[in-house]
């Protein structure tokens, strides 16, 4: 039985992948990158808004089931270009949210909600 993984879900709807908003960011690289870098148990998905448009690209980053029950929390991450996006796969590898701390240059980017 596979362990499950972290749950990334990625907005793409209003302003989120937006090329006319983000010139600059390849938003399908980004998936596809999100999807090779994270094959199962990981899951990465697509939302329509997540409403903080202001902060568009948005990504959220769930916790596994295991950390979820020992009190992790997603992390929303707001303004992600494709460094951010890097960071954010490399911390999802070492485990994500309440598995593995967070790199500070990732700190920069979360939504405090």
């Amino acid at each position: 039985m596979m362990t499950a993984g972290c749950t990334i879900t990625v907005c793409r709807d209003c302003c989120c992948g937006n090329a006319r908003k983000h010139p600059g960011v390849d938003h399908d690289g980004q998936l596809v990158q999100l999807r090779e870098s994270l094959p199962a148990p990981h899951r990465v998905r697509v939302s329509e808004c997540l409403d903080e448009c202001a902060e568009a690209n948005v990504i959220v980053v769930h916790p596994t089931p295991a950390a979820r029950l020992a009190g992790a929390r997603a992390v929303w991450f707001g303004l992600v270009n494709t460094d951010v996006t890097e960071d954010i796969t490399a911390w999802v590898q070492d485990g994500g949210p309440g598995v593995a701390p967070m790199p500070a240059i990732l700190e920069l980017s979360v939504l405090r909600r």
